[in-house]
């Protein structure tokens, strides 16, 4: 009887091995679901920035304001007849000694 009864246990742990430990495990699906969050998460978060990133090429080929815009902050471009104030931090100015002075201005030509 004794006998018996280890068969079924060693019959039942063997059953339950693929369950608990195998390739289709209970605790690869759930790692695979997490992998699926994770990955949704990081697509939602791209076709967000893909979306804003093709609203900008709509605005640029379209628009003369987001490229004016564009020129103004990442080249520092002027307007004919428009004056420019450069404001410096003090903290800047007193670290160089070769440093410009706090305020400057300049007018563009006509």
């Amino acid at each position: 009887m004794k006998a018996l009864t280890l068969i079924f246990i060693t019959l039942v742990a063997l059953l339950q091995y693929p369950l608990w430990l195998g390739k289709g495990s209970w605790l690869r699906v759930w790692d695979l679901n997490r992998q699926i969050t994770l990955q949704q998460e990081k697509n939602s978060a791209l076709k967000a920035r893909n979306a804003t990133l093709d609203a900008e090429v709509l605005d640029l080929k379209s628009g003369r304001a987001a490229i004016e815009e564009r020129a103004r902050s990442e080249l520092g471009m002027i307007k004919q007849d428009e004056v420019f104030y450069q404001v410096l931090d003090s903290n800047i100015a007193k670290a160089s000694p070769t440093a410009t002075p706090a305020l400057s201005s300049a007018k563009t030509a006509p």
